[in-house]
């Protein structure tokens, strides 16, 4: 009995390792996209944060007039909505980005764009709070996020954008503000306990390490602002232009090192 139940168990854990190898093929292959369904992912998400609404596959062929046929456009809409990539809202014909789309996008397409902050700015300035408020200030209106800049030694947060990111469709929805109002406070609150490096952090929805964050998006970094450590900010809708947003940060994060740089 014991030799009989010894090669039966090798038997099970072989079948358990191929079904294994099987899944994490399936699951892979699930992910991966091919080169037109990426170019047609791409040019929805950007789509949808221009327009805010839901893309049509005869919108979306209007817009591009793309080598590819509507039927074969709704065929890809099809494919990327059983991948999860895009929902259908259910009183719409279109489609719109999940979290895993706009993570997609993140990860795959995003584009540095470089800002002269020096000449937003306008001149240098020496003192760390004025610095980060009219920075603060200034990026707000470009991203059209809310913007919250935060001195460690001051325990002081600058936070600029309120009429800017309340015009997103988004908050139309009395709801979505209340929700968002509850995200900012505790952002305020828990965001010098965030663990953070060099690097820019982009939490998407479900990302958020804030509970009241999950529908929204959270773009951080921590930084050096002349002799004071600092984290900076963006917060909005999913529904937003990375591009610019990351660029944004990306600027912000330059401009201090090079006026670190001159200081020492």
């Amino acid at each position: 009995m014991k030799l009989f139940y010894s090669i039966k168990s090798k038997s099970e854990n072989k079948d358990y390792h191929s079904k294994l190898l099987t899944d994490n093929f399936n699951l892979l292959k699930w992910n991966m996209l091919t080169q037109r369904q990426e170019e047609i992912l791409k040019r929805l998400i950007e789509d949808y944060i221009k327009l805010a609404r839901p893309i049509s596959s005869e919108l979306f062929e209007k817009r591009h007039k793309l080598k590819i046929s509507p039927p074969t456009i709704r065929l890809e809409f099809q494919k990327l909505t059983r991948q999860g990539f895009l929902e259908k809202p259910h009183i719409s014909a279109g489609r719109i980005p999940t979290d895993k789309a706009y993570r997609y996008f993140v990860d795959n397409f995003l584009e540095e764009k470089i800002f002269e902050i020096e000449k937003l700015i306008g001149k240098e300035i020496n003192e760390e709070l004025k610095l980060l408020q009219i920075l603060v200030r200034n990026l707000a209106q470009i991203s059209r996020s809310l913007i919250l800049g935060y001195l460690e030694k001051e325990r002081m947060i600058f936070k600029e954008g309120w009429e800017e990111v309340l015009k997103e469709p988004e908050f139309l929805d009395k709801g979505c503000v209340f929700k968002f109002l509850d995200f900012l406070e505790e952002l305020e609150r828990e965001i010098g306990d965030l663990r953070l490096n060099s690097n820019i952090k982009i939490y998407i929805g479900k990302e958020n390490p804030f509970k009241k964050g999950k529908d929204f998006t959270l773009i951080v970094s921590r930084l050096r602002i002349l002799n004071c450590d600092g984290i900076f900010a963006l917060c909005g809708p999913k529904r937003m232009d990375y591009n610019k947003n990351v660029g944004l940060i990306k600027s912000v994060k330059r401009y201090f090192e090079k006026l670190c740089q001159r200081k020492n």
